[in-house]
């Protein structure tokens, strides 16, 4: 953390800071490239980026094709995990106010631009798959589900029978 800078802050994700709903639901919008892109202005994406079904099935997975720059990429539009979304955020725009007016917490405060609920994901000449290290990195929301899950007293009771059947102590 930058030293004098404060860890507080907000993220608001339900309403802008105008209080309308003004969320956009980007859902099949989504695109995780297998490149970096050093630009992050404005762009006719969809003009030039034109995925199209394959009719072909891999792993379960639907096979969607695009180009990027002359480079065929096959790709796999997939959901969320379940009770997870997927958040634009920007910096909520805090109006004029006096600069002894503005606090360290308040510089630090975020708003929903945007959410989508699935993404495309795309591979370089080879088909997706649920081999794919970004599919694999979604098991780790069942893995956080369970070391946060509370410990209920049946849980302790069970874990107990456990260890005398197996002769531990």
């Amino acid at each position: 953390m930058e030293e004098g800078r404060g860890s507080t802050g907000s993220i608001n994700l339900i309403r802008s800071s105008e209080g309308k709903d003004s969320v956009v639901n980007l859902s099949g919008q989504v695109h995780q490239l297998p490149c970096c892109i050093k630009y992050d202005g404005p762009c006719a994406v969809s003009d030039y980026f034109r995925a199209k079904p394959t009719g072909i099935e891999a792993d379960g997975l639907k096979v969607e094709e695009a180009h990027f720059r002359g480079r065929k990429l096959h790709g796999a539009t997939i959901p969320l995990p379940d009770g997870y979304s997927g958040f634009v955020l920007g910096k909520k725009n805090l109006g004029k106010r006096k600069v002894s007016d503005m606090s360290e917490a308040n510089s630090n405060c975020w708003e929903t631009k945007a959410r989508f609920d699935k993404l495309t994901y795309w591979n370089h000449d080879t088909y997706p798959s649920k081999d794919d290290a970004f599919i694999r990195s979604f098991h780790w929301f069942s893995v956080a589900k369970a070391l946060h899950k509370p410990v209920t007293a049946e849980d302790l009771a069970s874990a107990a029978v456990i260890l005398k059947k197996d002769g531990s102590k």
